[in-house]
């Protein structure tokens, strides 16, 4: 696989969505968690998201329970929490691995494709962030101490790219 639009996933109500429907914008890919100290970053996503969404720019968020048991409950509860807490309108989806031999495929080659600190392919946290240009390639990786306001000059240069 060379891009992120050849991937697949479930939808957080359910249904099989392929990447392909994203074909040609920016995306920042997030792993997400309820229940993290980095929670409000919800609040920024949704930001970028209806900043530059007219732009041809879309935050995806992928739930996890990786780490620390913080995102316990089912896709509903998800969804609900995110909507009525949040706001969010950005695509979620399904809560799945993005770690490990259960990994989702997609965060297989997210991480294999940009390494973390130290060349570490593993995800450290909650709210890891990779940015994908319009080609479907991946720009660069953030950590989940990087807000995402601080992600926007990036976001807006692979807008212009």
């Amino acid at each position: 696989m060379t891009a992120v639009y050849e991937f697949s996933a479930q939808t957080i109500d359910g249904k099989p969505r392929t990447l392909a429907e994203f074909r040609g914008k920016v995306l920042l890919v997030v792993n997400t968690a309820s229940q993290c100290g980095f929670t409000p970053q919800y609040i920024g996503l949704e930001a970028l998201h209806q900043k530059y969404s007219a732009r041809g720019f879309a935050v995806l968020g992928f739930p996890s329970n990786q780490f620390g048991k913080q995102e316990p409950g089912p896709d509903t509860e998800i969804a609900q929490f995110c909507k009525m807490n949040f706001g969010v309108t950005f695509p979620l989806f399904s809560k799945i691995d993005v770690n490990g031999a259960n990994a989702h495929p997609l965060f297989k080659y997210l991480t294999a494709t940009k390494k973390g600190l130290l060349g570490s392919e593993a995800i450290k946290w909650n709210f890891t962030k990779f940015l994908v240009g319009k080609d479907g390639t991946v720009i660069d990786r953030y950590a989940p101490t990087n807000k995402p306001e601080d992600i926007a000059k990036d976001i807006e240069r692979a807008l212009v790219a």
